[in-house]
């Protein structure tokens, strides 16, 4: 066995506590331990994702023990690829949050950053359907912290909601798991698939309500239309950075319905195209809501939440399918969507931090660094709607490729074009607003700023008082890090599509992968030496 396949679970789950216990109260520190956790997972990531590039799938048994009896872990090209993509991120927007001062508005934001992580890579990596439930608590437990940081009434109450919303779902997933245990004997996800290939057509009406239950489960963390609701407000009221980061939490879903209904319930299995004829609707429907959600929302904030639910029905339209040439179209879209919509929420946190935290759509006075702002706006609403040269305009053509031969065809290219058109309406009425109509005007009296802006920070303390809260930092601490690394994620878009070609190449050897069963039954079940 590999050990360094549980690095990315074992390094945040050291670092994390470890913080927390023995520099609770030294922001220096948080910060140095955090970013150097956050790269040391990004290492290990790129060893992986090179590992899993040759087209084997790497199994790591916990205790030495025997699947399907223990605990284990698998790494193929989709975990891998998912791995470095949230590895990435997680740097990036951590960096933001340093420099725009966010973690010093709450005590222990470093750490919980590194439980996200923990408990995101470990939903990647698990081969155990019971563990992906675990992990998505590790997971959520931690962005509960992180979402209502630094405190306030409306990101509390949001925070409520979104806990009170992923609670139910994760009561539904233990139904869920308790359904499939009872049809299939296993939790394994590979000893289920094979069990589940095997079992007589007319003994499987229990097996479709587990499916069926699954993949509400992950509809919800996906927030796939009828189950969205929780997405627009947590996102919106979450801390810039968090709500960056969120951009791959969602993803998790996506990463879920894609596991389970290519390697557990495949079309050609006796569950067929339950799976399709639930989500591509759905996908319509939810795609067309976000963009609508773009057009008509006076909130900046809002703005970037409802896209980010135009980008999952996206997203979903194309993995709907479920074949080689839909998972490659849809993989890519991910990657792209992830990078520009959370680009997008820290371009939006930028402008509010410019405007004294005012999100709504209104004329105001011209904001400082105004020039370099509006043009971190104008990329990343180009990379969100699609348009050309940006790779969001290659992930579209590429989903409206593989669903040439589609039955749902008509309808899935006017849905992706005109909901295109409108977004990219939304997003001009936006920035007009924001920076073409913005007009000058006289600070108030007694405020000594410019542009009444509110008054520049005062240093960054490196110790943390311990009998005292922490007071909010209403501006940036190192402008030059925010910008940076809105700028870093704004480039990633610009390297996928330059580097489409050798990108989709890696992506179409993933989807081949994900659609051979057989070779997780080897790796997972077959090729056990050594093991108890």
């Amino acid at each position: 066995m590999n050990h360094l396949l549980i690095a990315p679970v074992l390094i945040p789950a050291i670092l994390g506590p470890l913080m927390i216990l023995w520099m609770r109260h030294d922001l220096l520190q948080q910060r140095v331990f955090g970013v150097i956790g956050s790269l040391l997972t990004l290492a290990v990531a790129v060893k992986l994702s090179a590992m899993a590039a040759g087209g084997d799938v790497y199994v790591y048994r916990l205790g030495n023990w025997s699947a399907p009896f223990g605990i284990v872990l698998m790494l193929d090209r989709l975990s891998a690829l998912m791995l470095l993509l949230t590895s990435v991120l997680a740097v990036i927007v951590q960096l933001y949050g340093i420099g725009s001062g966010w973690d010093r508005k709450g005590w222990h934001f470093h750490s919980l950053w590194l439980f996200q992580l923990m408990g995101l890579n470990g939903a990647f990596l698990t081969g155990d359907a019971f563990n992906l439930f675990v992990f998505f608590e590790v997971l959520l437990i931690a962005s509960y912290g992180l979402m209502i940081h630094g405190g306030g009434p409306m990101r509390l109450r949001a925070g409520v909601q979104y806990i009170s919303y992923n609670l139910a779902g994760s009561a539904l997933f233990l139904a869920a798991l308790g359904t499939l245990y009872a049809v299939t004997g296993t939790l394994n996800m590979a000893d289920m698939a094979e069990r589940v290939a095997q079992m007589p057509t007319e003994d499987t009406a229990l097996l479709r309500t587990g499916a069926v239950l699954l993949l509400l489960v992950f509809a919800i963390k996906a927030a796939i239309v009828p189950l969205h609701f929780w997405l627009p407000s947590t996102y919106a009221n979450a801390p810039g950075p968090v709500a960056a980061l969120f951009a791959i939490m969602s993803k998790v879903g996506v990463y879920a319905i894609i596991r389970f209904f290519t390697l557990v319930f495949p079309q050609d299995s006796v569950i067929e195209t339950i799976a399709t004829d639930l989500i591509l609707p759905a996908a319509l429907i939810t795609l067309t809501l976000g963009q609508i959600g773009v057009l008509g929302t006076r909130s900046l904030a809002r703005l970037a939440a409802f896209a980010a639910i135009a980008s999952i029905g996206t997203l979903m339209i194309s993995v709907a399918r479920f074949d080689a040439q839909g998972l490659t179209a849809g993989l890519y879209y991910m990657i792209h969507s992830t990078l520009a919509g959370a680009a997008l929420f820290l371009v939006v946190d930028l402008i509010a931090a410019r405007r004294g935290g005012d999100f709504w759509l209104r004329l105001r006075p011209a904001i400082r660094n105004t020039g370099l702002v509006s043009a971190l706006f104008f990329v990343a609403g180009i990379a969100v709607v699609g348009l050309p040269p940006l790779s969001g305009f290659l992930g579209k053509l590429m989903i409206l490729d593989a669903t040439r031969d589609d039955p749902w065809m008509a309808a899935i290219w006017a849905t992706i074009l005109i909901t295109s058109l409108i977004a990219l309406v939304g997003f001009g009425r936006a920035g007009s607003i924001l920076f073409w109509k913005s007009h000058e005007m006289d600070p108030e009296p007694g405020n000594d700023t410019d542009e009444g802006q509110r008054p520049q920070p005062g240093p960054i303390p490196t110790k943390l008082e311990t009998d005292e809260p922490i007071q909010d930092v209403d501006d940036s601490a190192a402008p030059w890090l925010s910008f940076t690394a809105t700028g870093m994620l704004l480039a990633g878009t610009v390297a996928l599509a330059l580097f489409a070609g050798p990108l989709t190449r890696y992506l179409q050897d993933t989807a081949d992968q994900l659609t051979n069963p057989q070779l997780y039954y080897e790796s997972v079940l077959r090729q056990q030496e050594g093991s108890r």
